[in-house]
């Protein structure tokens, strides 16, 4: 067959037409039109030193098609690109270079608008937008105020993944197999100050909302596992030591009480050290150590071998009184439930494991509903299956269904339980210890000078104050109020972090350590007399930046009006252009992205600064191009 490649003339007829399109704003979209609108986005890119890989194009060009053909249509059609551009690789280069990582990024969004222009995709340019953009990070810097003026931003010290060699704290879903996801170092537990978001108390409504949207159901499964409602009870186990109170665990099948033969803390339940007998404490120290090399997905993992120390210490079943012995093993987690669990072998694959491999007491309390056997043992245990109640005093022959109801309400009597509501999902560390990220327009000062901040009516401030103790000291937050945004980044000698922890912010002292004047934002460095004009207190900027998730949470919002200086968009636009008739990007970003961006929309809704509460009501997912190791392509590859 004839082809007739060599007569299409790609060096002179593409470039030519893509100079047309630009000279002629081809793809710009109106703010308002009589026409149709439609709204098309996708997942922006990170840019990179090594600039595209073939995974945008594939997801780009699938908008870009559905783009042409609504202008086609007579669509007024809304197609905008930009730069999600804080990030590690931009600093670990300037650590290396000794450039400021705002150079290195600049050439690489330089990269990718060449690129991505020479593919003749129809963006609208005037749209652009770029998360490293004081412009624009002074919204990312408003809305996270509005977090902390609700009470949805708090510190708290944690233990978290920290990365010598990054120096820098990392997710639990940047940690695989104990090693950072970006550069594969070798990570470790270390406890460190940080900012926390309570996307918990969203956790109802991120379930329920997901019913309402048109996204894959695959998707949408990872992300209500993700939440992971679960109804239950809190169940209090009086320890045998009254001295020490009681142990509080959630279990969703009270049911199974009688059942229970022992009970589990996590390693890093702030019990343990209490808990654990003198004739215990190495064997605890030891394990402890183990368990804080692992991943949340290593301890949780099935298939693994399970491990454990017992403490020395007992609790006592509130349901017959029995003793049960306490473990510390890090199958457990802090982070779910209360970090304390009953342990049930007979119903429960993970207790069944633990208790065979500890020569634990096994007792079958739940039968099938049709079998005959009278409790005589022959049901294969573990059973996790439904059925009726044997060997539970007072409760034997219910089905599981009304035992769970009838004992949950019986220990409630005694003030021994309480019905509950729990979900897997944690809050939102939201805190790094990087340079290179949005600065957290926050003042650290002490009780007094916080005193007289209230006193004066300073704006934004919580309900309850947001503070943490160090070395016998409260430090108390004082946001910066908008007028004086953006907080912007100031020089620094090095973007190396300290060994401590600290982000490398906190070595630019004359930035750090200011008199600060909470009603306007004013501040100068504390090394010079304090200002007589107005009220003045010594404080400390926080030195600890955003998470590059941040920058990417309301990014489709500002498309809808860029150049806005007095809102994070305008009402007209949000009412005109509302949410992306089409979203497409990497199934990847179910738990993150996607669940943060809608976290961040809620509570904007509900300021309201916006007039709907869903993001994305459509989102498509292109496919994963795998290099030839089989890995996906990402930031770094």
């Amino acid at each position: 067959m004839a082809t007739h490649s060599k007569d299409y003339d790609f060096p002179s007829i593409e470039p030519r037409w893509q100079s047309f399109w630009a000279e002629n704003q081809a793809f710009k979209a109106e703010d308002s039109s009589p026409r149709p609108k439609y709204y098309a986005l996708d997942m922006f890119p990170y840019p990179s030193g090594a600039g595209l890989h073939i995974g945008h194009p594939e997801g780009y060009t699938a908008t870009d098609i559905m783009c042409r053909y609504k202008r086609a249509k007579g669509f007024n059609v809304l197609h905008p690109i930009g730069w999600d551009a804080f990030g590690l690789p931009a600093e670990q280069h300037a650590v290396k270079t000794g450039t400021h990582p705002a150079t290195n990024t600049e050439a690489n969004v330089t990269n990718f608008r060449r690129q991505i222009k020479a593919l003749g995709f129809s963006y609208d340019w005037d749209r652009e937008i770029n998360t490293t953009d004081p412009d624009y990070y002074r919204w990312t810097q408003w809305i996270f105020l509005q977090l902390f003026q609700r009470g949805l931003a708090y510190v708290d010290e944690r233990p978290v993944w920290w990365c010598p060699e990054l120096k820098t704290v990392l997710a639990n879903e940047e940690v695989v197999d104990g090693k950072s996801e970006r550069g594969n170092h070798p990570v470790e537990r270390r406890a460190l100050r940080q900012w926390v978001l309570k996307i918990t108390a969203y956790a109802e409504r991120l379930l329920s909302d997901l019913d309402g949207l048109d996204w894959p159901d695959s998707t949408k499964r990872m992300q209500a596992a993700w939440i992971g409602r679960s109804e239950g009870a809190e169940v209090e186990f009086e320890l045998e030591n009254k001295t020490l109170g009681s142990l509080t665990v959630f279990t969703t099948r009270p049911d199974t009480l009688f059942g229970a033969t022992y009970m589990v803390i996590a390693p890093e339940h702030p019990l343990v050290d209490s808990l654990t007998k003198p004739a215990q404490q190495e064997q605890v120290a030891a394990y402890r150590q183990k368990a804080a090399a692992k991943s949340d997905l290593e301890r949780t993992d099935l298939a693994k071998d399970k491990s454990g120390v017992f403490s020395g210490s007992f609790a006592i079943n509130p349901a017959n009184g029995q003793k049960l012995p306490i473990w510390v093993a890090d199958y457990v987690l802090m982070g779910y439930g209360t970090g304390a669990i009953m342990a049930v072998p007979a119903h429960d694959e993970r207790d069944y494991e633990f208790a065979e491999k500890f020569e634990i007491p096994i007792i079958q309390v739940i039968e099938p509903s049709d079998y005959s056997g009278n409790g005589d043992g022959k049901v294969e245990l573990p059973y996790i299956g439904e059925g009726k109640l044997i060997h539970s005093d007072g409760y034997s022959g219910l089905s599981w269904q009304e035992a769970k109801q009838r004992i949950t309400a019986d220990l409630t009597e005694k003030n021994r339980a309480k019905a509950t509501v729990n979900f897997k999902l944690r809050d939102w560390l939201f805190s790094r210890q990087r340079y290179w990220g949005e600065p957290i327009p926050i003042v650290w000062v002490d009780q007094s000078s916080y005193e007289q901040a209230v006193a004066e009516n300073t704006p934004g401030l919580p309900d309850s104050p947001v503070s943490f103790e160090a070395d016998g000291v409260v430090h108390y937050a004082l946001p910066i109020p908008e007028s004086a945004l953006p907080l912007t980044l100031p020089e620094v000698e090095s973007y190396l972090p300290s060994d401590s922890g600290e982000s490398p912010l906190a070595n630019a002292r004359d930035w750090v350590e200011i008199w600060f004047n909470p009603t306007d934002g004013r501040s100068v460095g504390n090394d010079q007399p304090r200002p007589e004009d107005g009220i003045w207190l010594r404080g400390r900027r926080e030195t600890n930046t955003m998470p590059q998730w941040a920058g990417s949470c309301w990014y489709y919002l500002r498309y809808m009006d860029p150049h806005n200086r007095k809102q994070v968009a305008g009402r007209s636009a949000l009412e005109y252009w509302r949410t992306p008739d089409l979203y497409i990007g990497g199934a990847e970003h179910a738990v993150l992205h996607l669940l943060y961006a809608r976290f961040w929309h809620k509570v904007l809704f509900d300021i309201g600064a916006l007039p709907y509460d869903e993001p994305f009501q459509k989102l498509f997912h292109q496919g994963i191009i795998l290099g030839e190791d089989g890995d996906k392509m990402s930031k770094s590859r």
